[in-house]
């Protein structure tokens, strides 16, 4: 078992198309409403090639190595990871107490105590101005939500 750290910074208007966010799931029918087989296309083509964060927070494995920030194999050096991710973007928080710094020690330990027993961990921040920065851990190989996601940097 592994970690992977993905991480994300962008306009919230882009975090809120959820469309782009969830993988395709079943095709639409013949009779489907052309709504469905738009998002339907668009999920086929952009949610695998995206490094917008997906909904659920396993499906990080669905996407391009290329999105993978980091890999530890001890939970320990996964949380320091996510430590930095929230030390370098607190003074942007928008919410001041989101950024105290017990606040976010205390962030980094439930991460590493989820991380020890095969859990995921996703924080997501809105940045002052319209900006929402997005940090996940994944657990890898296999993952506790979704054992048959394969580790994307065997791909």
């Amino acid at each position: 078992m592994h970690h992977h750290g993905f991480a994300w910074l962008g306009e919230k208007s882009e975090f809120d198309k959820e469309g782009v966010r969830r993988p395709a799931g079943e095709p639409p029918t013949a009779g489907s409403p052309q709504e469905v087989i738009d998002r339907y296309r668009q999920a086929v083509a952009e949610f695998p090639v995206s490094g917008m964060p997906p909904i659920q927070t396993a499906h990080w494995l669905m996407k391009p190595p290329s999105t993978i920030r980091g890999t530890w194999e001890e939970p320990k050096e996964a949380g320091e990871w996510l430590g930095l991710q929230l030390a370098e973007f607190a003074p942007r928080f928008a919410s001041h107490q989101d950024a105290e710094a017990t606040r976010l020690l205390l962030l980094v330990k439930s991460a590493v105590e989820r991380l020890t027993w095969g859990g995921d961990v996703s924080l997501g921040h809105y940045l002052s101005g319209k900006v929402f920065h997005s940090a996940a851990l994944v657990t890898c190989s296999p993952n506790r939500a979704e054992p048959g996601l394969p580790c994307p940097l065997d791909k």
